[in-house]
């Protein structure tokens, strides 16, 4: 993959397509490539060129040792962006990768021009406080899940009762997350980044148009969470697609490119 210089790191990217830019932004511990299998075919086929990239601490990007921080991400995207002479341009993220897209564009809208933010939250209630707290506490603890338990936690957190009780389905799923165990564990310095703060107020001040997308059965990042995202952006709306969980955007990818494409051709 290529890759480019910013922030004293490496970052491996991929560019495809054409028209105007769309930049992808992965949630924690998760490659760029998950989104090469829905979101960026259906992009290209809509007239964008797409470009995805693996955040710090993911390979192939850099490892540094260490702890990340989320202003660490924010700097390593922002100097990509100005790295590939890509912005302005519209920022899709999950997760993570949502909050990072919202402050790059705080910090710098004159790269950004919109915003799709997918499974993001402001702040934490009292349940996903005390989940964040236990993963960083084993974290700091050294312990260290058996892949199969730990894929078992992961698929149960990540996806909706629709596959989880479909037993072909999940099987393999299992089998994914327990093979990629060793690569989610290589980024461990990103479980540190916090992702628990209320940022409700800082949210008032992006300042570009916003499309938050939540998932209905999304346990990590609940719609009531999500919708106090589109409640405190000023410029927001908010789309809800149901029968799916965290990873909306592999559960449930013909609504949820729909939405992100609806959004991009009116910006």
């Amino acid at each position: 993959m290529p890759n480019v210089s910013t922030n004293g790191i490496r970052l491996a990217y991929e560019r495809t397509g054409h028209g105007e830019r769309v930049l992808m932004i992965m949630g924690q511990a998760a490659g760029g490539n998950v989104w090469s299998m829905y979101q960026v075919p259906a992009l290209e086929s809509a007239g964008y060129e797409v470009i995805t990239f693996d955040n710090r601490g993911v390979l192939p990007s850099e490892v540094p040792p260490g702890d990340y921080s989320l202003a660490d991400l924010v700097t390593d995207t922002m100097g990509l962006i100005e790295a590939l002479d890509a912005g302005p341009c519209r920022l899709v993220g999950t997760s993570m990768g949502a909050l990072i897209a919202a402050q790059v564009a705080i910090r710098r809208p004159d790269l950004v021009s919109c915003c799709v933010l997918m499974a993001m939250r402001a702040r934490s209630d009292a349940i996903r406080r005390a989940v964040s707290a236990g993963e960083k506490a084993l974290a700091r603890g050294g312990a260290k899940l058996p892949p199969a338990y730990d894929a078992s936690i992961s698929v149960l957190q990540m996806f909706s009762p629709v596959t989880l009780n479909d037993d072909a389905a999940i099987s393999a799923w299992l089998d994914i997350y327990e093979m990629s165990a060793a690569r989610r564990a290589a980024a461990s310095g990103q479980q540190a980044i916090d992702l628990t703060s209320d940022r409700r107020d800082e949210l008032r001040a992006v300042p570009v148009p916003c499309r938050v997308i939540a998932f209905s059965d999304d346990l990590m990042c609940p719609p009531h969470l999500c919708a106090e995202v589109a409640e405190a952006i000023p410029d927001c709306d908010y789309v809800e697609i149901g029968a799916c969980g965290h990873l909306g955007y592999l559960e449930r990818p013909d609504e949820v490119n729909a939405a992100i494409i609806e959004f991009l051709s009116k910006k």
